[in-house]
């Protein structure tokens, strides 16, 4: 099934605003969603003989080698919710965190659920040490203290070229691995402020990153697609510590100054957990999976 234009751009926007978010990966919207393993083969498909088409300019060809309908509307949309959607997302994420925390944490939990029925089932052992080992290092990816080590252009392209392997790596945040390299507020501010010289080299590290890490995922998604989505499941369901809705500020002791992070809790340890509000969004998210599955099985039918 070829997903209609409007379907493709709203998911560009789903990707978007969940790749704004530190601790909802791009990556994981697209395997959701069910267009995953075509997004890896459209970007894989720039190779040196799509340069090669580009050079002569056999424009047609390199359009249809790179699914440019698809790929050009998907990316539409992902710009679209960056640039329209990043003051809403981070106004929800200081005003109403935890209802906000809550749906995403129910999209994932089925979601991967539904990745563990149709394509990792968990019946060898070395699926369920591939994907424990994804589960860890979700977990660990999360709760590690954020780490300033990048600083001006150069820091941009290094940021873009390693947050943008996360954000198509489902189950880890590429906004987190900004977080943690000291780049999202920087990022951040050169998106809303428009800076036109740090996005461009910030896009440039986005390309390379993307280039290169895509065509790893596509040849183990090829020859070791039960292993990889395994990996990539525990991945997934690993992050779930990373969206849990309740949370503390700590303090760490990192370098010469404190760094503050948040840790999760039960929500009873807060004054206001909003509970069952959160329950709310926590099962809207889970339908808005299933209805979309349903959805997705009836037209492949």
């Amino acid at each position: 099934m070829r997903e209609s234009a409007p379907g493709i751009f709203a998911r560009g926007l789903a990707m978007g605003a969940a790749d704004i978010v530190p601790g909802v990966s791009g990556g994981t919207i697209a395997l959701i969603t069910g267009i995953y393993d075509r997004l890896i083969a459209a970007i894989v498909a720039a190779d040196t003989s799509a340069l090669q088409m580009l050079i002569r300019g056999r424009w047609a060809v390199l359009w249809h080698r790179l699914d440019g309908a698809f790929l050009s509307t998907l990316v539409a949309g992902i710009l679209t919710a960056i640039f329209s959607m990043a003051s809403l997302i981070h106004w929800l994420l200081e005003a109403h965190p935890q209802p906000l925390w809550a749906l995403f944490s129910g999209l994932i939990l089925i979601s991967g659920m539904f990745l563990l029925q149709e394509e990792a089932v968990l019946n060898r052992l070395d699926r369920v040490l591939v994907f424990a080992v994804g589960a860890g290092l979700a977990v660990g990816i999360a709760l590690m203290p954020p780490v300033s080590m990048l600083s001006g252009l150069v820091g941009f392209f290094l940021a873009g070229s390693i947050a943008i392997c996360a954000m198509i790596l489902p189950g880890i945040s590429g906004s987190f691995m900004l977080l943690l390299m000291g780049m999202y507020a920087p990022v951040l501010a050169a998106v809303k402020g428009f800076q036109v010289t740090e996005l461009v080299v910030f896009a440039l590290g986005c390309g390379v990153g993307l280039l290169s890490f895509a065509r790893l995922l596509d040849r183990l998604l090829r020859a070791h697609r039960s292993m990889a989505m395994a990996f990539l499941c525990g991945v997934l369901l690993g992050s779930l510590v990373a969206v849990w809705p309740w949370r503390v500020s700590v303090m760490l002791a990192s370098g010469a100054e404190p760094v503050e992070v948040t840790r999760p809790v039960l929500p009873f340890d807060l004054p206001a957990p909003q509970l069952s509000l959160c329950l709310l969004t926590f099962c809207a998210g889970i339908f808005t999976v299933w209805a979309t599955q349903k959805i997705a099985g009836r037209r492949g039918g």
